[in-house]
């Protein structure tokens, strides 16, 4: 437990080392997801005041669907379309290091204090994304971080696009 623990917090830290660490483990799936239920958990429970409850089960399903989405996206992107020469992984890669880039979302649990929800969204949002065109960057073995942002974007916008179709077909809920 403490390793998971230690690992959540280097990547957090944006230590390039965990990202290469998890890549390489094989076993780091479970622990990859466990960061992506936890910080989708975070985000539900910072968004009680606005959602209500609910948010936390819906968040978490949507998390986790959006994970494996933007990875395929990004595996594709990465090593189809966009790849270095240098560029070799798998989809297992990409998942386990993108999982661990949810980790800075766990702060998002301090967004149900009334007045600082907006605020507290807003610096998750951008530490995760930092710590996933980090992830992208050592997954793919790029030495161009101006393409792992590309690739990640790229990713992202399709991934948006796929989430935007699918709400307007299946509807929303009140």
């Amino acid at each position: 437990m403490q390793n998971y623990i230690d690992r959540i917090v280097r990547a957090a830290k944006l230590d390039i080392n965990l990202y290469e660490e998890v890549e390489a483990d094989k076993g780091a799936m479970g622990q990859a997801m466990g960061v992506v239920v936890l910080s989708s958990l975070a985000a539900g429970i910072g968004s009680i005041g606005t959602i209500g409850a609910k948010g936390i089960v819906i968040g978490a399903i949507t998390a986790l669907i959006a994970w494996y989405v933007w990875a395929y996206m990004t595996y594709f992107i990465g090593v189809k379309l966009l790849p270095e020469p240098q560029t070799k992984a798998d989809h297992g890669e990409l998942l386990r290091t993108i999982g661990f880039s949810s980790s800075p979302g766990l702060i998002r649990v301090l967004a149900i204090i009334p007045g600082i929800s907006g605020i507290i969204f807003a610096i998750a949002s951008i530490w995760m994304l930092i710590a996933m065109v980090i992830a992208v960057r050592q997954a793919l073995d790029y030495q161009s971080t101006l393409r792992a942002i590309g690739v990640c974007m790229i990713g992202w916008v399709i991934q948006a696009i796929i989430f935007m179709i699918l709400f307007s077909i299946l509807g929303t809920t009140n």
